[in-house]
């Protein structure tokens, strides 16, 4: 089953005079349950592709079908409600709250979200438990190591019970230990709750785990080729 379809996506950035296609006309699609990565040089379109996928980045042309709308069809306050309920996000920058714990950090959504107090908690404790660190939840990010972060980052996009999780440059404050276990992480939470990952990446490991990789160059897609792992 598609989660998403991409019709014709096209965003242009005007700098001054000059005009800059950053995503040339994509259509593709992402099946519930795919671990895909997208892969190309820096300045490629791949974190602009994501950005509008996850309603970030409002494209020039185009159309991304989520569940059969096109969700740039929303108003922003739309937009923004669906962001909560459908996408879980985790950034190369980790973009916890650095005055809430680690735990706090992973209820937040979810009180946005007005799940009683009760719910929250169990879930945060069973997520927390999940990526490992949960005897760390009454940490701050500022008591914890980058990879303790991205763990911390990683149960907070699963909080809402998104339809798929969006990663840009997961990894790439990393060191080869944490990355390895992110990834296998990532791959068990993919596996267990059926949850579509996309990742934007220049890593290599991150390559070699997805069963699915789209290689965009100059806004366009290169190739996209899938991998039974």
């Amino acid at each position: 089953m598609n989660v998403i379809e991409i019709k014709n996506l096209v965003k242009i950035y005007n700098s001054g005079e000059v005009k800059v296609k950053a995503v040339n006309g994509i259509t593709t699609h992402f099946e519930q349950g795919e671990f895909t990565a997208v892969v190309g040089p820096s300045g490629s379109g791949k974190t602009t592709f994501l950005n509008m996928i996850g309603g970030l980045d409002r494209p020039t042309e185009g159309e991304v079908i989520i569940d059969g709308s096109n969700i740039w069809n929303l108003t922003s306050r739309q937009i923004i409600d669906f962001r909560m309920n459908n996408i879980g996000f985790v950034f190369q920058a980790y973009n916890l709250i650095p005055v809430l714990t680690a735990g706090e950090n992973v209820e937040f959504i979810m009180h946005l979200q007005g799940k009683p107090k009760k719910e929250r908690e169990q879930r945060t404790k069973e997520l927390l438990e999940a990526v490992g660190i949960g005897d760390r939840i009454k940490s701050r990010p500022g008591k914890l190591s980058g990879g303790q972060q991205q763990r911390v980052a990683v149960a907070r996009a699963l909080a809402s019970k998104p339809k798929f999780i969006l990663a840009d440059e997961p990894t790439a404050n990393l060191d080869s230990v944490a990355t390895t276990g992110l990834l296998e992480l990532m791959a068990e939470m993919n596996k267990k709750y059926n949850t579509t990952f996309i990742f934007a990446t220049h890593d290599q490991r991150v390559m070699d785990k997805a069963r699915r990789i789209i290689t965009i160059e100059d806004g366009k897609i290169l190739n996209d080729e899938k991998f039974d792992r």
